[in-house]
C-alpha cells in the first residue's frame, strides 16, 4: 500500500473518517496532552480526607503487573508535587468492572477518573449528562492525535474522554508448537487456519486456549469473522440499521461453527476464565495451547498468570476468509482512555494532564506495556511482542471498535451471550443473528 493510502475507522456513535495509514499508527503520530490541555472541571461534589485534601477517586482495570504497579506508581509522582491531594484508586478486574459501571451509570453517580473503551457505553454516559465535555481544551489538539486513539470518544464533534492506549486483537501462537506440528508459517487464509488447527490436534496439541466462561474471548471469533466477511462498511451498515441477520453476519457464525466443530479448545474452557491461575492466558503463557486470539496486553498477562514463553511468542493477523469483502489488513481492537465524571473537582483533570504527559507516557510505554499515544513518547517502544502489534496497525486498512464497547450496553451484551452460545452449541449461527438484530432495534 502506498503511503498516500487511507484506511477507515468505523465506531458506532462517532462518523466514521478517513485517515492516513501512517496517521493511524501509535508510535507515529500522537502529540501529548501537556499541563494546558485539558479544561477545568467544577469542584462540586468533591471530597476530603482526614488531612484535608482533596480526594480523587481513579478506577482502573490494570490488575496485572507491570501496569498495576506503573499506575500506583503515576499517583504516587502527581501526589508528590500535589501535596493537597489524594488520590484514591480503585482496581478492578474487566466483567467485574464492566458490571459495577452498568449499575453506576444507572444510578448516575460516576467515580471522578474511569476507564472507558469509548464507543456506546461512554455515549449512553454522555446522553444521561454524566461525563465532562472535554472538548474546548482539546480542540487544537485534536488533529495531533492518532486517529484511532480518539476516535472512539468523539461524539457530535466533541471529545470526552483522554486515550491512554491503543492496539490490536490478533492471534498470539506458539513458535515451538507450530514447527512441532510441521507448520511452517501463520495461516493467511480462514481455510488455512483450519487446516493448522487439524495438525495441531493431531500432535497432540490443544490448538486454542479460549475463556469461555467470560464471553468476550469469544466474541473475538465472531467479531473477526464478521469483519472478514461483511467488511469495515458492512460492519457499520448493520449498526445503522440495527440489522445484523444478514448472510455476512450468518456466514460468520457458519465459519467459526466450524472451527467449534473441531473441538480445538482446551479441556474445560467452557468454566475458564482469562486471567486466573488455570485460564486463558496461563494455559498460553505455560505453553499448553498453541494460540489465543487477544489484545496487545496478551503477552503481559500471559507472563503473570502463568509463567510466559519467550522468545517463543509470535503473532499473526486474523487471516482472510475468502469471498470476503473485508482485508486481511482491517483490525478489530480498541485502545484505553479515561472520563472524568461531571462535576469532579479540578484536581481530577490536573491528574489527566499529568499521566497524558510526554515523560509519563514513556514511562507507560517503558514500564506498563502501554502502546504509546504521545509522539515524543515512541521512542520508548522496545517490547518486540508490541512492536508487531505496532506493524500489524502500521498496515491497517480498516479500524472497528470492540463490538461490546461500539455498541449500546444491550447489543454488545447480547452479542457476547450468543456468540457463547453458539460456541457452547446452544445456539445456532441464524440464532445468534436474529438474537443479535431484536437487542438492537429495542434499544
Amino acid at each position: 500500500m502506498s503511503a498516500s493510502a487511507r484506511a477507515v475507522i468505523s465506531v458506532s456513535g462517532a462518523s466514521s473518517s478517513s485517515f492516513s495509514r501512517r496517521r493511524f499508527l501509535g508510535t507515529a503520530s500522537a502529540v501529548g496532552l501537556g499541563a494546558a490541555g485539558l479544561s477545568a472541571c467544577s469542584d462540586s461534589g468533591s471530597t476530603t480526607d482526614s488531612q484535608g485534601r482533596t480526594v480523587v477517586e481513579w478506577w482502573n482495570i490494570q490488575t496485572t503487573e507491570p501496569s498495576k504497579s506503573v499506575w500506583a506508581e503515576r499517583a504516587k509522582a502527581f501526589e508528590a508535587t500535589h501535596p493537597d491531594v489524594r488520590i484514591k484508586l480503585v482496581t478492578m478486574e474487566n466483567d467485574a468492572y464492566k458490571s459495577k459501571m452498568t449499575a453506576l451509570t444507572s444510578s448516575g453517580k460516576l467515580p471522578d477518573i474511569y476507564h472507558t473503551w469509548g464507543g456506546g457505553v461512554l455515549k449512553q454516559q454522555i446522553d444521561a449528562g454524566l461525563v465532562e465535555d472535554l472538548t474546548s481544551s482539546t480542540s487544537s489538539l485534536t488533529d495531533t492525535l492518532v486517529p484511532a486513539s480518539v476516535k472512539a470518544y468523539q461524539f457530535d464533534g466533541k471529545t470526552y474522554a483522554v486515550p491512554f492506549d491503543i492496539g490490536a486483537v490478533g492471534f498470539w501462537y506458539n513458535k515451538a508448537l507450530f514447527a512441532k506440528a510441521g507448520i511452517e508459517a501463520p495461516p493467511a487464509t480462514w481455510v488455512d487456519y483450519l487446516d493448522a488447527v487439524r495438525k495441531l490436534k493431531s500432535a497432540g496439541i490443544t490448538p486454542i486456549a479460549l475463556a469461555g466462561k467470560e464471553k468476550w474471548p469469544g466474541m473475538y471469533y465472531w467479531a473477526y469473522l464478521a469483519m472478514r466477511i461483511a467488511g469495515i462498511d458492512g460492519m457499520q451498515a448493520a449498526a445503522d440499521a440495527k440489522d445484523f441477520t444478514g448472510d455476512d453476519f450468518v456466514k460468520a457464525g457458519e465459519r467459526l461453527k466450524e472451527l467449534v466443530a473441531l473441538q480445538p479448545f482446551q479441556k474445560g474452557f467452557l468454566g475458564a476464565a482469562y486471567s486466573t491461575p488455570t485460564g486463558e492466558a496461563a494455559a498460553m503463557g505455560n505453553g499448553k495451547a498453541a494460540m489465543e486470539l487477544m489484545g496487545q496486553w496478551a503477552p503481559v498477562v500471559q507472563a503473570d498468570a502463568g509463567k510466559g514463553i519467550g522468545k517463543d511468542l509470535g503473532f499473526f493477523p486474523f487471516p482472510a476468509v475468502a469471498g470476503g469483502k473485508g482485508a486481511q489488513t482491517d483490525v478489530f481492537g480498541g485502545g484505553g482512555g479515561y472520563a472524568v465524571r461531571k462535576g469532579a473537582p479540578k484536581a481530577a483533570v490536573d491528574f489527566l494532564k499529568f499521566f497524558m504527559s510526554a515523560e509519563s507516557d514513556r514511562v507507560l510505554v517503558s514500564k506498563g506495556s502501554m502502546m504509546p499515544v504521545v509522539e515524543d513518547a515512541a521512542s520508548a517502544l522496545t517490547d518486540p511482542n508490541l512492536k508487531l502489534v505496532s506493524d500489524a496497525l502500521g498496515k491497517a486498512t480498516g479500524f472497528q471498535l470492540y463490538l461490546d464497547q461500539a455498541y449500546p450496553p444491550a447489543v454488545g451484551q447480547e452479542i457476547n451471550d450468543s456468540v457463547a452460545a453458539l460456541i457452547a452449541g446452544s445456539k445456532s449461527p441464524e440464532q445468534v443473528a436474529r438474537s443479535v438484530t431484536q437487542v438492537a432495534k429495542s434499544q
